[in-house]
């Protein structure tokens, strides 16, 4: 009853916990919080100088004693006591607003296929100690499902490519639960790479990681466009040592993200070859689903499709379709508890 009483009042939060991007999500407000999943630390007070937006704009700019920090590593935890500090941070911008004595939120929190026990209990850790009376996990695929209005607790096979900062997940699901899966670190942030080292390659020329994302959102792609695109890609010179300029194209920049394209459509096409026949002709017929940052890739679906041979379709707005998600199972706490990963707690205390 008491319990009942709270989830009337609290503000009842839905995080999708990214290695890119964090976003909150608010029961009945919808996404109030979309920013970088970094922090700026002042390494000689441990003072936090800035989160999200601000601190991304410090990468790269620091002098020794400030830091950038991105907590999140693969879509788990890699710095428990960063990670702790950026939710405080986003919790309370959540309740900057409220008026009197709020009671702590009931959260939510997306989090990666692969995760293991001790991650689990890491992400429960964090998320409590910033303020949080109860934590639900849910596997990232799921909650990306949800947020596309897929039909997941059918008996139909709905499959979904999650393609985020640190990992992408491919996974089939029917029946409220995941039934084949596969998750690699090949994402985002590994194309930016591929961008970089490109440009070392190709043209003795260092290039930051921002610089190689924005080229990547400019003119990346995963199929020939129908008309070309260029960009400057301006970086250090590695012979002279002195800013330098080029113009780049589309055709230049898909050849350097062929490597990561071609390994996420590998693993698309060895996911269905151990899926359950009637699955696989459930999806030959419905298509399959990209959400994430990375579904964004110009000609991606087109790519997939034409390899793999079912219908692709871009989720609407795939960057906010697992926070989308969590935000749908606030209102339908059935269905919540009936997907969400068990806690780490109660199996630690089974034990």
């Amino acid at each position: 009853m008491f319990q009942r009483l709270l989830g009337k009042f609290s503000r009842d939060l839905g995080i999708d916990l990214g290695t890119a991007n964090t976003l909150v999500y608010v029961r009945e407000k919808g996404i109030i919080i979309n920013e970088p999943s970094v922090v700026a630390l002042n390494t000689r007070t441990g003072q936090i100088l800035a989160v999200g937006r601000g601190a991304r704009e410090m990468v790269g700019k620091t002098p020794s004693h400030i830091q950038t920090v991105r907590p999140l590593l693969k879509g788990v935890i890699s710095d428990f006591e960063v990670t702790e500090k950026m939710l405080h941070y986003f919790i309370d911008r959540v309740h900057a607003d409220a008026k009197g004595i709020t009671p702590r939120p009931r959260v939510i929190v997306g989090v990666p296929l692969e995760i293991t026990e001790v991650e689990r209990k890491a992400v429960e850790d964090a998320v409590l100690s910033a303020g949080a009376r109860e934590v639900y996990l849910i596997e990232e695929p799921m909650a990306a499902a949800i947020g596309a209005r897929l039909p997941i607790e059918d008996a139909v096979g709905n499959m979904i490519v999650d393609i985020g900062g640190g990992t992408t997940e491919i996974a089939v699901i029917s029946l409220g639960g995941v039934v084949v899966w596969k998750s690699i670190p090949v994402a985002g942030d590994e194309m930016n790479k591929n961008i970089v080292q490109y440009a070392r390659d190709n043209f003795s020329l260092v290039l930051g990681e921002r610089i190689a994302e924005d080229i990547k959102i400019k003119i990346g792609s995963a199929a020939e466009l129908e008309e070309p695109l260029e960009v400057e890609m301006r970086g250090r010179d590695m012979i002279s040592g002195l800013p330098r300029e080029i113009i780049v194209g589309d055709a230049q920049i898909r050849e350097a993200l062929a490597k990561s394209v071609n390994a996420i459509v590998e693993n698309i096409k060895s996911t269905l070859e151990i899926t359950p026949p009637e699955l696989v002709a459930d999806i030959y017929e419905r298509g399959m689903i990209l959400s994430g940052g990375g579904a964004l890739l110009k000609g991606l679906d087109r790519r997939i499709a034409q390899i793999t041979q079912i219908p692709v379709r871009i989720a609407d707005d795939p960057l906010t379709a697992v926070v989308r998600g969590t935000g749908i199972l606030l209102e339908n706490l059935d269905l919540l508890k009936t997907i969400a990963i068990p806690s780490a707690q109660d199996d630690s205390r089974r034990r």
